[in-house]
């Protein structure tokens, strides 16, 4: 090692996290004194943890000193898979806190030392005969299972309307855009990113990070790209489904054994009902249909919704705009996070690819923070005394740090402070991150308005008060249509339903949020019941669905199974389960509008499961929740 790789590894377990380090080197070392006093690290709740862990300073220089030691001498690890009752050990003890032991084979899953992954028996008979899938959407949930079926062999094409790969995240390139759970834990558990240059990312690193993805596992040959699905309909004969798509040089039908949509929630932009929409003489568009040109240098731009869109977008145009205009329709729980914006830790790069294990106990800190470990407190406690405020005491206190976090950012604005605590519990929508959304609103060029809009005209919004204030230019951060999902493909199955029938009046459902009964051989990811209103990672659980999906295609292919339809049992008693698990979450309550429900008041959105129990159910499919249609001599493969 030269002096300046030295150099460079100093630095950079100077800035370690120490928790994290102690973990390496009980696995550098096998030494059971790290894991005891006084190298147990301090239980640290915060989002960002503190990287000294509670250690005292001379405690600190050790563990610093030992790790150093180690990596001159390039000791090799004692301990590489700890097993099950060891790791369980190691998970309590780097976060100071029990954890319990259903998160161990879950874990030991993510972190690579087991696999669930679906693979071919020794009495696998013929491969070649697997059913071949289509795969509707490029994101990263459809990029996911492309690759779990190009490791199994299993041929595979994937439609997707945009150029390139990326999903949400090519289409959503807005001020500001960016992910709100740490990129660590926000990316494949098999294909990580050391390269992150912060904790919480922009849409240009997201993307990039996509396309590296397609490029290092060869999907772009097996993709279609600006091909959008127009129709998809079952045909019982054959076993098999007749999709139409449009290119751009005209209409074609693809076949396929499997259809699967990975489109996703977060993908028909929604366009508000306002009079006079129409009329508006200047730019005028939805946040994820930003224009590539446009310049908002010294413009008057009116934004309409408070969303999350909103949040990020406002505080990066506020100072070339001439003015800002936010017209809110009701307040957002909006969290303190200081270190949204900051840029990951010098050294920590070198740590993630250099010392051993750093990386995977870094995304499992990662993972327990903006996992789990909230949902326990969006449950209804029947005898709080307060319930149209709060949920429960842990609750209650969780309102009272934001109100208190409010009333300092908008310290001497009592107009402001009333329009933005919100009377709702938290977290009963999507609670968002303060990303300098209280400094923004405070500027003398920003004005928050709540008056409801009456009508758009051609050079501005009026609203219910007579107000109009002009604008140049206004973007509407307005939602994405969370109720169709892949309804909106027009897929038709057994006896000609459709599934825009089976999910009429805004209610989809689906059995794992992922198969419906009459749609043979259709999965959908990302479906209704499966957004983490909780926390979590969307990749995670694009994870859980392709290795769930993947494993029936395995089974199809070894029992010469032509198709796999859910049962009816099988979603009405998962559905019956969700609705009851809902009645006493926060997503229930009666105190505000949110787009987790439908218009009936029933959520369809945010899944009520810890990460782990939904790990459980789609870490292989059960036949017995199918009716399952042997393949005939008239059956295609």
């Amino acid at each position: 090692m030269n002096s300046s790789d030295r150099t460079t590894m100093h630095e950079a377990v100077a800035a370690g996290d120490l928790r994290i380090l102690v973990m390496s080197l009980f696995h550098l070392t096998g030494d059971r004194r790290w894991l005891e006093a006084p190298y147990r690290p301090a239980r640290d709740v915060r989002l960002i943890a503190d990287p000294t862990a509670g250690y005292a300073p001379d405690v600190q220089a050790e563990i610093r000193a030992t790790v150093i030691d180690m990596l001159e001498r390039e000791v090799r690890p004692v301990i590489d898979d700890p097993g099950n009752e060891l790791l369980g050990e190691l998970m309590s003890v780097c976060l100071g806190e029990q954890v319990p032991s259903e998160y161990v084979a879950m874990m030991r899953d993510d972190m690579g030392f087991t696999s669930s992954d679906p693979m071919w028996s020794d009495a696998a008979r013929d491969r070649a005969g697997a059913p071949d899938v289509v795969i509707v959407g490029a994101g990263f949930s459809g990029m996911g299972l492309a690759v779990q079926l190009d490791r199994l062999g299993i041929k595979y094409t994937v439609i997707e309307k945009n150029p390139d790969v990326g999903g949400t995240w090519f289409e959503n390139r807005y001020p500001g855009c960016g992910v709100d759970t740490p990129n660590h834990f926000y990316s494949f558990s098999a294909f990580p990113n050391y390269g992150w240059s912060r904790y919480f990312s922009g849409q240009p690193e997201l993307q990039a990070y996509a396309e590296r993805y397609a490029d290092t596992f060869t999907l772009r040959p097996n993709i279609r790209f600006n091909t959008r699905v127009t129709g998809a309909i079952w045909d019982d004969d054959s076993q098999r489904w007749d999709i139409t798509v449009r290119t751009p040089i005209g209409d074609d039908v693809v076949s396929a054994a499997v259809f699967v949509s990975a489109i996703g929630h977060f993908n028909e932009p929604v366009t508000p009902v306002i009079a006079g929409l129409d009329e508006f003489s200047g730019p005028m568009f939805h946040t994820a249909r930003w224009p590539t040109d446009l310049d908002i240098a010294d413009k008057h731009v009116a934004v309409i919704g408070t969303g999350a869109s909103a949040m990020q977008i406002v505080p990066t145009i506020v100072d070339a705009a001439a003015s800002v205009t936010v017209y809110q329709r009701s307040p957002q729980w909006v969290r303190e996070l200081p270190e949204y914006n900051d840029e990951v830790r010098p050294g920590t790069p070198w740590l993630l690819e250099n010392v051993a294990y750093y990386a995977l106990w870094n995304r499992f800190t990662l993972f327990w923070r903006y996992g789990d470990g909230l949902l326990r407190f969006l449950a209804k406690d029947p005898d709080w005394p307060h319930p149209g405020r709060s949920l429960n005491r842990v609750n209650d206190r969780h309102r009272q740090e934001i109100t208190d976090y409010i009333e300092r950012e908008l310290a001497g604005r009592p107009d402001l402070i009333e329009k933005c605590v919100p009377t709702y519990p938290p977290y009963g929508k999507r609670i968002l991150l303060d990303k300098g959304w209280f400094k923004a609103i405070r500027r003398p060029t920003v004005e928050l308005v709540t008056e409801p809009i009456e009508r758009v005209e051609s050079g501005g919004v009026v609203t219910a008060d007579g107000t109009q204030r002009n604008a140049d230019v206004v973007v509407l951060s307005t939602g994405f249509s969370v109720t169709d999902l892949s309804a909106r493909l027009g897929i038709v199955g057994r006896h000609g339903r459709t599934l825009a029938d089976d999910w009429a009046n805004d209610n989809p459902h689906a059995y794992l949020g992922i198969t419906v009964p009459g749609f043979p051989n259709f999965f959908c990811m990302f479906g209704p019941n499966t957004n983490m209103g909780h926390g979590g990672s969307g990749i995670f659980l694009g994870e859980c669905q392709a290795r769930y999906i993947g494993g029936c295609v395995v089974a199809m292919a070894e029992k010469s199974i032509a198709s796999l339809d859910c049962l009816p049992a099988s979603r009405d008693e998962f559905i019956a389960r969700v609705d009851a698990l809902h009645e006493n979450l926060v997503w229930t309550h009666p105190g505000m509008s949110t787009y987790y429900r439908n218009r009936s008041g029933r959520v369809v959105s945010p899944m009520p499961f810890r990460l782990v129990d939904y790990w459980g159910m789609t870490r292989q499919p059960d036949l017995d929740d199918f009716i399952a249609t042997q393949r005939g001599p008239n059956c295609a493969t």
